[in-house]
């Protein structure tokens, strides 16, 4: 359990020293640094520390500006630790993952950031039927003309958009495909992160996902390799390999459960997967190399 440390300024003008110090101070001994503005959402700095902190570390900075500019912001990272395992502590502010109190200062800022969101939603709709009762149309009017300007802003709203939504799922998805790729096809690793979190992924949703974090530097270009050719019988094993090694204390019930819900067939052919079956691919894989014995 690690207390790793987040300075942001927002020009390169300004300096990090007073951050660095007290972030030592507290313990930190890795800081990530960043000169960016706190209004940009999209960077790599803290887009790397989040997508590498493991469970039990903490993330610290010195005010909660620093880290975010918006509560949704600060909700959205915040949550995206608690998925990982990970916490989060503000050295000048009652925020503290890690104790009761500053858990629940910061569920009343979830519930405060609700509301005002329920509210926006509501005046939102209530513009829109006005519009409507007047003839007006809804929308952007650069975007009906066909604005470059607008249109580029728009693009980029999406892609800012899209990026967030990968941080807030990351904790289901990066570590296997960290893990797994290109050992294992996308078919087969959709099927097991869907049985692992109980979402619907697709082999097109998680490429998409891992390309853009390549492209972003926070994972090796390796993970796009094309998946080796198996037989049946060699695939049923990595799969279970896979599983193994991702969760060691994982049953082999529990393993045969969830082949179960990826709707994988026995080495017979049948549905019906047993702890016996599950031991038999294991031992194989162990003398093929594929996992090593608990």
């Amino acid at each position: 359990m690690a207390l790793i440390g987040y300075a942001r300024v927002s020009t390169g003008d300004q300096t990090l020293d007073p951050q660095r110090a007290e972030l030592r101070e507290a313990g930190c001994d890795v800081i990530h640094e960043e000169h960016a503005s706190g209004g940009d959402r999209a960077r790599p700095a803290l887009r790397r520390l989040l997508a590498a902190i493991r469970p039990g570390d903490t993330l610290v900075v010195v005010r909660l500006d620093r880290l975010a500019r918006s509560l949704a912001h600060l909700l959205q990272v915040v949550e995206t630790l608690g998925a990982q395992g990970a916490h989060f502590r503000s050295l000048n502010d009652p925020i503290d993952t890690t104790t009761p109190q500053g858990t629940f200062s910061l569920q009343v800022m979830g519930a405060v950031a609700e509301l005002e969101r329920a509210l926006i939603r509501e005046r939102t709709k209530a513009g829109l039927r006005s519009a409507r009762a007047q003839g007006r149309i809804g929308g952007n009017p650069a975007l009906r003309r066909g604005d470059r300007d607008a249109l580029r802003a728009l693009r980029a709203a999406r892609d800012e958009s899209y990026v967030r939504k990968l941080e807030s799922s990351a904790a289901a998805w990066l570590p296997l495909v960290r893990r797994h790729r290109p050992a294992m096809t996308w078919d087969d690793l959709a099927r097991l992160t869907s049985a692992r979190t109980g979402q619907a992924w697709s082999a097109e949703r998680l490429k998409r996902a891992a390309r853009r974090y390549v492209r972003d530097g926070l994972l090796p270009a390796a993970v796009l390799e094309r998946a080796p050719r198996r037989t049946p019988d060699d695939r049923l094993m990595a799969i279970v390999a896979g599983m193994r090694q991702a969760d060691p204390d994982l049953t082999l019930a529990g393993i045969a459960k969830r082949l179960a819900q990826m709707r994988e067939r026995t080495p017979r052919g049948n549905g019906t997967w047993y702890p016996s079956t599950v031991r038999m691919l294991l031992l194989r894989a162990e003398k093929m190399g594929m996992a090593t014995e608990r």
